[in-house]
């Protein structure tokens, strides 16, 4: 019984371990050379959340690497959505990753053991965003 107590106290730390992780950087909205402000759509309007750009093979992608996902759920709903890239805000496409393509961006961008502990080892999904073309106005006919 005593084992189990304390199983269970260990169990109840590291998830109060992770909630608090988590609850900081969803706070705080860390930015750095990688990162990207991204906005999605819904009902509700535009919501945008600071996160982490990856790339591979010249495109850009975006994880989700945290269980709260929010910002990912509204982007396979709506996949048209804008971005902050580098100071320059710009529309993109978002394209849900799978396959090959899912194994080559997750193994050139591996979380540490340390960031997954951290997590509570979310399972991590990707998407690419591929820019929009700028709509062109077809001039009025004379």
């Amino acid at each position: 019984m005593r084992a189990f107590k304390i199983l269970m106290i260990a169990a109840i730390g590291y998830v109060a371990i992770v909630i608090a992780f988590e609850s900081m950087i969803g706070y705080m909205q860390p930015s750095g050379d990688t990162t990207l402000a991204l906005t999605t759509f819904d009902a509700d309007g535009p919501h945008t959340r600071v996160v982490s750009g990856l790339r591979s093979n010249g495109a850009l992608y975006v994880a989700a690497n945290h269980w709260p996902r929010a910002w990912y759920r509204r982007t396979l709903a709506n996949p048209d959505i804008e971005a902050t890239v580098d100071g320059v805000k710009g529309s993109y496409r978002a394209v849900q990753v799978e396959g090959a393509e899912h194994e080559r961006v997750e193994s050139e961008n591996r979380h540490s053991i340390v960031f997954k502990l951290l997590t509570g080892f979310p399972p991590r999904y990707f998407v690419r965003l591929d820019p929009r073309e700028a709509s062109v106005a077809t001039p009025p006919a004379s």
